[in-house]
């Protein structure tokens, strides 16, 4: 790296803005399964949703929302760019968390859900594609650091609201625990709209090139490569999105109480999703300045390296919940604290594939499709929760209940991602890549 390199004058507000938005979109996701679950009554007073229900709602809400960044990169690379990309589909957005604080109905979810589907899907690309779009060949050894950085800024937001918005649900109801993310939103949006002089933006290229980009050899070795890479990642996000769902589900049966010794406190079921974001704060920092170093020493640390080695730890991980359920089904008073174990384990997971994963997309795909890379990167997130919601709706017997529940689910999905752990292995040491990253000539400010 050059000595003259410096950290790009429009990360601040970038880093900043995402901090905002996902403070706003894990805290409405957060209190999803609580609401459908607990909250969300018919004239009669019961349950809109049964479990089982709630569950494919809530992995087929996640999957339209990872589903639409595609939507929004095609939008992005060919028409609008992502600034302008971002800023329309930011009031949508916005939208969707209003239309949610204001109608407790099944219809108000759906209409909510479907806004914010559209408008957080759809910029996710973009602004993930716009923090490296920042960089050049000059300084482009900082774009691991940043990416490090932008997921710290990711899970700074989630964590507080991971705490906030439980706790809003059960004092203040939906309106003010649906309406307060949504507020957010909106300061995020602000905050992003004023770096707009200071960004480097890359213009969309157009119908006409766009299709030729994607026609050459490059391109459709690079799609091919990684459409391959993101079939493994989906095992690795059907496992890892559950602890919003059956996680949440288990942690209501379990003793939710903390004794610190000098403190006792009970942690609501949602609440305990808190203990990821923290620890990607810690892990992300520990990882890139202690465990990368050390373990480089000794092994050729590659990016496919660190994702295969999180698909193991989200086995473990699983495995720990799986034990946990079988305490309870044996009548035990069953810690929380089998859950934080858990935790660890899946967010180290997370920080070797989520975060490696967002920087080798980048780095992989053609300047001219990385919002589209992007967007198919995270139609893992898509296809994971698919399976999740699948396999829920074809357990469902008549009633609408589980014929495969407690530690026979665990199991499953346990032994689902050993099987894709053991595969990718192989996988990965065909792998061969190219790397692009733009140059100064197609950036303007």
């Amino acid at each position: 790296m050059s000595a003259t390199a410096q950290m790009p004058k429009g990360i601040p507000y970038i880093i900043g803005n995402e901090a905002a938005e996902r403070f706003s979109f894990y805290g409405m996701k957060t209190i999803l399964m609580i609401f459908m679950t607990k909250y969300l009554l018919d004239s009669t007073g019961k349950n809109v949703f049964t479990e089982p229900e709630a569950m494919v709602w809530y992995h087929n809400f996640s999957s339209a929302v990872y589903f639409f960044p595609i939507v929004g990169a095609l939008i992005s690379d060919i028409f609008w760019g992502k600034y302008k990309t971002i800023m329309n589909l930011s009031i949508v957005y916005c939208l969707g968390h209003l239309v949610l604080s204001m109608f407790e109905s099944r219809m108000g979810l759906m209409a909510g859900l479907t806004l914010i589907s559209i408008g957080a899907g759809g910029i996710k690309p973009c602004v993930s594609a716009h923090v490296g779009d920042q960089f050049t060949v000059k300084n482009k050894d900082l774009i691991s650091s940043v990416f490090s950085w932008f997921y710290f800024s990711i899970n700074f937001g989630a964590f507080f609201s991971t705490l906030a918005t439980p706790w809003l649900l059960q004092n203040y109801g939906s309106g003010v625990a649906f309406g307060v993310p949504g507020v957010l939103m909106l300061l995020a949006t602000f905050v992003f709209w004023l770096g707009r002089d200071v960004f480097t933006t890359i213009p969309p290229v157009g119908a006409a090139h766009y299709v030729k980009e994607l026609k050459s050899p490059a391109a459709k070795t690079a799609l091919f490569n990684l459409a391959i890479l993101y079939f493994f990642i989906a095992f690795f996000w059907s496992l890892y999105d559950q602890t919003g769902s059956s996680w949440v589900l288990q942690a209501e049966k379990m003793d939710r109480m903390v004794n610190l010794g000098f403190v006792q406190f009970e942690i609501l079921s949602s609440q305990i999703q808190a203990v990821n974001p923290i620890l990607i704060m810690l892990f992300v920092p520990l990882f890139n300045f202690l465990v990368y170093p050390i373990v480089g020493k000794f092994v050729d640390i590659t990016p496919l390296r660190k994702i295969g080695v999180g698909f193991f730890l989200c086995v473990i991980s699983f495995a720990i919940t799986a034990f946990a359920e079988k305490l309870i089904e044996g009548g035990g008073q069953v810690s929380i604290l089998w859950q934080v174990a858990a935790f660890a384990i899946i967010t180290a997971a997370e920080v070797l594939v989520s975060v490696t994963a967002l920087e080798f997309s980048y780095t992989q795909s053609p300047n001219s499709l990385k919002s589209l890379v992007m967007g198919l990167y995270l139609l893992s997130v898509t296809l994971g929760n698919q399976i999740t919601s699948a396999v829920n709706i074809f357990i469902q017997d008549a009633e609408g209940k589980s014929t495969i529940s407690g530690v026979d689910y665990y199991m499953f999905f346990t032994w689902l991602m050993l099987g894709a752990s053991l595969i990718y292995m192989f996988y990965s040491r065909t792998y061969k890549g190219q790397t692009f990253v733009h140059s100064d000539s197609v950036a303007s400010h």
